[in-house]
Order: C-alpha cells, then sequence, then structure tokens
C-alpha cells in the first residue's frame, strides 16, 4: 500500500517511517515511505546511544524504522535522519499512526477504486481531512460506525464518498470495547432497607443512561448482600470514566437521602 504524499519533502524534527534499504559502514540509506520513497541517509553517529560494533546489531534490510529529521537539503531533495533521537514513547506512537492509516487507506481506495477516484483523490478528499480531524484517519472510520455519516461530514469528507465508506468499514473495522468495573456497599437497617438499596442502585442505573445517550452498556447486580457489582461497557474510555464520575455522586446522593450506607470500590482492570 502506498502513501500519497502530503507534500514534497519532510520538515526539520519531524517524526518519518522509513525502511531500510542499504547498510554500509558510514551509514544506512533508507526509503521514507510516506514521501513516496524519497532517499534518506541515516549516519552512523546516529544510529544508536550506546557504542555498537557493526551497524547489523540495530539495523537490517527491508526493517521499517522511525526516525527523526535532522538535516534537509531541498535543492539537492536530500534528507539526513536520526534514529537515536526518537524516543521509545515516539516511535510507538508514530508506527501506531503508520500501521492504522495504513489500513484506513486500504479501505479508502476500495471505495476509490468503485468511484472512479484517483489515489491522489483518495487521499485529499478522505485520508488526509480525517487524519487532521482525528489525529489518524482510522479514527475517523471507527467514528462514523459508532456515531454514523456526521463523524466524516464534521472532518470534511466529500458527501458522495460517505456512504459508500461507512459500508466498506462495517466489514472491515473492528470497534475495540473497554470495561471498567467496581463493587458498591450499600447497608440499611430499616424494615424496608431491600427497597431503598434499589432505588439508590436504579438512580445510578438511571444517571448512566441519561448521561451517555446510549454509548455505554452498562450491567448492575448483587455479589452477595451488601456487595452490589457494577460493569460499564463502552467504545470509550473517557465516556466510562465521567459517567461513573456522575453516577458516584447521584448514588451517594440518593443513599444519603434514604439513610443508606454507601461506598464504591474501583476493582482493577
Amino acid at each position: 500500500m502506498k502513501i500519497v504524499p502530503r507534500k514534497e519533502l519532510p520538515e526539520v524534527r519531524e517524526l518519518v517511517v522509513g525502511t531500510v534499504e542499504e547498510i554500509h559502514d558510514f551509514g544506512a540509506y533508507l526509503s521514507l515511505d510516506e514521501y513516496g520513497g524519497v532517499r534518506a541517509f541515516l549516519p552512523w553517529s546516529e544510529i544508536a546511544t550506546r557504542m555498537v560494533r557493526n551497524i547489523r546489531q540495530v539495523l537490517r534490510e527491508g526493517q521499517k524504522v522511525v526516525v527523526k529529521v535532522i538535516r534537509l537539503y531541498k535543492a539537492r531533495k536530500q534528507v539526513d535522519v536520526s534514529l537515536k533521537r526518537v524516543s521509545p514513547g515516539e516511535r510507538r506512537r508514530k508506527m501506531m499512526w503508520w500501521k492504522r492509516t495504513l489500513k484506513a487507506s486500504s479501505i479508502v481506495m476500495m471505495v476509490a477504486e468503485r468511484l472512479g477516484k484517483s489515489a491522489e483523490e483518495a487521499f485529499s478528499e478522505v485520508i488526509w481531512k480525517l487524519d487532521d480531524y482525528y489525529g489518524d484517519p482510522l479514527t475517523g472510520l471507527e467514528q462514523a460506525l459508532i456515531y454514523g455519516p456526521e463523524a466524516l461530514k464534521e472532518a470534511g469528507v466529500p458527501d458522495e464518498w460517505i456512504q459508500p465508506l461507512i459500508e466498506e468499514a462495517k466489514h472491515r473495522v473492528t470497534i475495540k470495547q473497554v470495561k471498567i468495573s467496581g463493587i458498591f456497599t450499600l447497608q440499611s437497617k430499616e424494615r424496608d432497607g431491600v427497597k431503598r438499596i434499589k432505588e439508590v442502585l436504579t438512580a445510578i442505573r438511571e444517571s448512566i443512561e441519561s448521561s451517555s445517550d446510549g454509548q455505554i452498556k452498562v450491567k448492575i447486580y448483587t455479589i452477595g448482600a451488601p456487595k452490589y457489582r457494577i460493569d460499564l461497557i463502552s467504545h470509550d474510555y473517557r465516556v466510562l470514566e465521567e459517567a461513573l464520575e456522575k453516577a458516584l455522586e447521584k448514588g451517594e446522593e440518593k443513599a444519603k437521602e434514604l439513610g443508606v450506607s454507601f461506598s464504591f470500590e474501583r476493582l482493577k482492570a
């Protein structure tokens, strides 16, 4: 899968994905995958922070690496890069972006073929718009599956692409779900204590359902009085956290109103 470059050359300090093509005693030559195969030079001194006797201890032909642009000679279209100046976190994030961009691009290109669109049109009208709006294009397709056509329209994707993209994404994209759980301890010494506890749990459920707009699946069940477990499942961890925080406030407020002792323990994932 080839990526249509957004510009001819990268910028200094930009992180780029490259494929190792040649290894020499003085350094290595890479092909920059994001820039149509632009050739880049990786000097020996920029390969590793530790001493290495042989470059092949670190690199091999055909290897995908994340490097940082350190020098740019635009007139000669020459790029010098560094491997050692890329942190593990930067490497992980950039490679994740690359893999997700490749997957989204393959989906968009299948749709482009059906629409009679060129690769250049596919990237300018869809891929880069989703990347700018969502941080990577696959996230845009995932959002479209969750929230519908508006997720693509908001990113500026032309109408003719929207329904075909959603249909293709349904077959090729899996929405990952996350889950958080916890234990409520609820006790009442009143004669109608069971009813009061049920009202507290109902208030918690209603709070989650009303604040999440259908984005969260919620399950509350007893694991042996006075303990009750809650499981929340959604595609968005942030949505879960916000809904749980509001529900705990509502539950504690209701428990205080009904004279029910209330405590909550978050379970580790």
